[in-house]
């Protein structure tokens, strides 16, 4: 589909990466090469216009370049896997709190058939929101301000839950609840102490539990001196998955 007024666009130029909204004043300079909205309306993604290639922008680049932040989003090298291992489908019904800015919601919901969420700080909730609405995300996604504690869920009713909060093991009890048998469980945690807590706290509840990292180490794409880049996004946090047992 060709690019028309109000699109958001990925503009690369050599190694810099742009997320705008094609607006009629619309105008970005860098390094003396200029691109403005009427070189790029109509046109497929794809053109190579001004120094500039223009394309459309996934979901991955949306939350890195797009999203506004106020705390530590979950990557999307986290996030799309732990999607994977929560096995989301569109017949299914996630459950995630500890929401923040709404990165890992946002990748949820694309895979889910619901999305309940809870977020406590008042501020997160609101900036979810608009980071949502500004990019037509999440549309399947119910949202609260609320603590998950507070909540008022069925027993047995979600077949999957991400927990993203300081203190896991202070709701293991419910989460254990509120999950079908066999259901998947997800967290992030940045250090080994909380993880040793979260897994004594897990004992007799869950089943099948795993623990491990990813670190991502992007390459510089020069086929005649192909290295890996000088910096990377290694930890990022400790992922727990497991699953409720009987």
């Amino acid at each position: 589909m060709n690019f028309r007024e109000g699109d958001y666009i990925l503009l690369v130029c050599e190694d810099r990466r742009y997320l705008k909204a094609l607006t009629k004043d619309f105008s970005l300079n860098y390094k003396e090469r200029v691109i403005r909205f009427e070189d790029i309306i109509g046109k497929e993604p794809g053109y190579f216009i001004n120094g500039f290639y223009v394309l459309r922008p996934t979901l991955e680049e949306i939350i890195l370049l797009g999203f506004q932040r106020k705390t530590q989003i979950v990557y999307p090298k986290d996030s799309f896997y732990i999607a994977f291992k929560l096995g989301l489908s569109k017949g299914k019904r996630l459950l995630e709190f500890g929401v923040g800015s709404g990165a890992s919601t946002a990748v949820f919901s694309q895979l889910a058939g619901e999305v309940w969420a809870y977020e406590v700080r008042e501020e997160f909730y609101k900036l979810a929101k608009k980071n949502w609405e500004k990019f037509g995300l999440c549309k399947n996604v119910k949202i609260e301000n609320l603590d998950f504690m507070s909540a008022d869920v069925e027993e047995n009713f979600f077949d999957a839950v991400f927990v993203d909060v300081k203190e896991p093991t202070l709701y293991i009890q419910k989460v254990w609840k509120v999950l079908k048998f066999g259901a998947s469980f997800a967290t992030i945690l940045p250090t080994t102490n909380q993880v040793s807590n979260l897994l004594k706290s897990m004992e007799n509840l869950f089943c099948n539990v795993e623990v491990l990292e990813i670190l991502h180490r992007p390459y510089k794409p020069n086929p005649d001196r192909l290295r890996p880049q000088d910096t990377m996004t290694a930890h990022t946090g400790y992922l727990v998955f497991a699953r409720k047992r009987i």
